[in-house]
């Protein structure tokens, strides 16, 4: 399958150049995040994975983004976009380095994306508007956070059996959940981004980790996206 590859463009004049700048815009945004809709259903239409991949020395950023046929998993289309890094490092802001990556990786693509997964948060913020959900408000299109931690937030182990999940809290707000992907295996955390319900979202993840801790979905994102920052680098 061919890969359309193409270049961040030019930053918007408006885009945030300080951490100030960039938390305004979260709380300028953030009341736009729709939480009561359940979402598409798990293994119809498309889905999409969303990963980044970063050279910090060269201050380059890649991202990628694979639409998937969510009944069988299969690979419908592919595409990259590769530039420069777009904000400094701030825990909280990452979604200010990715997304002129992401957005000029998603426009690139032919196919419907669908529901798209973002490697990271949605709700799950300090300022419940992490990248999935930053994304969606900016997209309008369904998205859920599957991130790797619990970044700052408290839970409880959740039953060893595929399919258990325990809350994720900050204080007594459930702000997401720590899923059970394989048996046995670390969980995941799970946080709605945009459009989707919390219990829609544990349930697309599950039908996205057939084999694998991960989503399907972030698994090869994570690997084109590696892949386009290595060809872009040499």
């Amino acid at each position: 399958m061919n890969t359309t590859a193409v270049a961040i463009p030019p930053l918007p004049a408006d885009w945030p150049a300080d951490e100030a700048a960039a938390r305004a815009v979260q709380d300028r945004l953030r009341g736009r995040v729709v939480r009561d809709e359940p979402g598409p259903p798990p293994g119809a239409g498309h889905v999409t994975g969303v990963d980044v991949a970063y050279d910090d020395e060269r201050d380059v950023v890649a991202a990628a983004v694979v639409v998937l046929d969510a009944a069988d998993l299969t690979v419908v289309e592919e595409a990259t976009a590769v530039g420069r890094v777009a904000f400094p490092y701030v825990p909280g802001l990452l979604a200010f380095r990715e997304l002129p990556a992401v957005l000029a990786a998603l426009e690139a693509l032919t196919a419907d994306p669908g529901l798209v997964v973002c490697d990271g948060y949605g709700v799950a913020h300090p300022r419940r508007f992490g990248l999935a959900s930053h994304l969606g408000v900016l997209t309008g299109r369904p998205t859920i956070g599957v991130a790797k931690n619990p970044f700052t937030f408290a839970y409880e182990a959740p039953g060893a059996a595929r399919g258990s999940v325990a809350p994720l809290r900050d204080g007594a707000e459930e702000v997401g959940g720590a899923l059970r992907t394989r048996d046995g295996v670390k969980p995941v955390f799970v946080s709605v981004g945009h459009r989707v319900s919390l219990e829609t979202a544990y349930a697309h993840v599950l039908h996205l980790t057939p084999r694998y801790r991960l989503p399907e979905t972030t698994r090869r994102a994570d690997a084109l996206c590696r892949a386009a920052l290595r060809e872009a680098t040499g």
